[in-house]
């Protein structure tokens, strides 16, 4: 249940089949409670995992596994970060691709942080 302390903070990765880090900035700082994904279209030939840092530091309990596996445009994967979920105004959050799948995908990247 979200709660009037929460806000979204909505990002896009233009290509979750590529290696690489996509960066978002925050506006206001709190505890990243939630993380959701949300791809264009299938991926192939592997599972593509994701993962996110703040300062350089994972977010533990925050990696998003897209399973290729009957993926199709419109998907949503997330996860409940557990610890080193803090984040400051002014700092960013690194959304980190490992390449692993092909076939190129956009994905929609939505944090749920509470105040």
């Amino acid at each position: 249940m979200r709660t009037l302390n929460d806000y979204f903070l909505t990002t896009k990765v233009t290509d979750i089949s590529t290696a690489g880090s996509t960066f978002v900035a925050v506006p206001d700082g709190g505890k990243v409670v939630k993380i959701l994904t949300s791809i264009k279209n299938a991926i192939t030939t592997a599972d593509a995992a994701i993962t996110f840092e703040i300062g350089g530091t994972a977010i533990t309990g925050g990696a998003i596994t897209v399973t290729q596996s009957g993926s199709a445009a419109g998907d949503i994967d997330s996860s409940v970060p557990t610890a080193a979920n803090r984040v400051e105004e002014g700092e960013a959050i690194e959304i980190i691709s490992d390449g692993g799948s092909s076939t190129a995908c956009e994905t929609v990247v939505t944090f749920i942080i509470r105040r």
